[in-house]
């Protein structure tokens, strides 16, 4: 079946006319949000916390910044742009006591909602509205005239008045200049947790360690297995993007192409397959929820020391320092 998909002519920023959006948080996500909806004409409020960095970025774009409690008494909208892990103690805490019937939470990302973690007010509905790109981008194409694709679901309770504020949200945010797919919190959150776990973060970042390890080990420049292995990926993305795999397949040479069809399955087997299978089956059941929950209860002891042990990898030191010798793409360091 077909996704039903919505753009610009299917929404109505009326319908936000006379609601304030408060935007939880001004991180990567929240300072996309606001900044859109607010040159969209929309009364929008920011909560981030005093003292911060995000709190100074706030003020620099001429907002104001409330405390969360404060925040959510005045609006009638409040969107979560808050880390996954830290939601549900903010939302028991500051968001559910000033919560009043009417209101309405929109989601980023659908974890809590779907894995249970909010207790809910009754006459309280959730609304899921997605980009599917980072902040940064969902600020640069708006400001550009275009946009990033987003997704919206509805929770339990909502219907199409909540649908409609939903789908005027998201062409305040540019979403519906690029097109918005109706989705489930379900189907929104599993999906993009495996994304992340087996293909964007965890899949490709392993992949290019591992290659990069195995020509150094043989005796390669650790410059040269960078470049091949790290460095030109963007390109072969870049062409992805652009026209999908045939595309690719069709721009690189017929020796790259070959080597793709032959070698490729011989790194990504059926037993990688059945390991993608299990990831999603820990994913559908709760089993990474759950983990990823309580290892943040105990202070992500695992998470700290797994991140510490991943910047210390030699790819990422010769990456530095290529990185510093090529101004012009802007490099970012961590």
């Amino acid at each position: 079946m077909a996704a039903t998909i919505y753009y610009d002519k299917d929404a109505d920023l009326a319908k936000l006319k006379g609601k304030k959006i408060a935007i939880l948080g001004y991180g990567s996500q929240g300072h996309a949000h606001a900044q859109n909806l607010r040159d969209s004409g929309c009364d929008v409020i920011i909560a981030e916390m005093k003292g911060t960095a995000n709190y100074e970025l706030a003020v620099k774009d001429n907002f104001k910044p409330h405390t969360t409690e404060d925040a959510v008494k005045q609006a009638d909208i409040i969107v979560l742009t808050l880390p996954d892990e830290l939601q549900a103690g903010i939302f028991d805490a500051q968001i559910r006591p000033n919560l009043e019937k009417g209101n309405i939470i929109v989601a980023t990302h659908g974890f809590n909602v779907h894995y249970g973690q909010f207790n809910m007010p009754e006459g309280v509905t959730a609304i899921l509205i997605a980009p599917k790109g980072p902040g940064h981008l969902v600020r640069s194409e708006f400001v550009k005239g275009g946009g990033v694709p987003c997704l919206i679901g509805l929770g339990s309770g909502a219907g199409d008045t909540e649908r409609k504020i939903g789908l005027a949200y998201a062409k305040g945010i540019g979403g519906t200049r690029a097109g918005v797919i109706e989705t489930t919190f379900k189907e929104e959150t599993e999906t993009d947790l495996f994304g992340e776990q087996v293909v964007l973060c965890g899949g490709v970042s392993a992949l290019i360690q591992k290659a990069f390890e195995t020509l150094v080990e043989a005796g390669y420049q650790p410059e040269m297995a960078y470049f091949e292995c790290m460095h030109e990926l963007k390109l072969i993305v870049d062409l992805f993007y652009q026209g999908g795999l045939n595309y690719m397949r069709y721009s690189v040479s017929n020796t790259a192409e070959y080597g793709d069809y032959t070698r490729g399955p011989r790194i990504i087997t059926d037993e990688t397959k059945k390991e993608m299978q299990r990831i999603l089956g820990e994913i559908q059941d709760g089993t990474f929820a759950r983990e990823w929950l309580l290892e943040n209860k105990v202070n992500a002891p695992c998470f700290k020391r797994l991140r510490a042990i991943q910047r210390e990898h030699l790819l990422e030191d010769v990456g530095r320092k290529l990185r510093k010798l090529m101004a012009w793409i802007d490099a970012k360091e961590y």
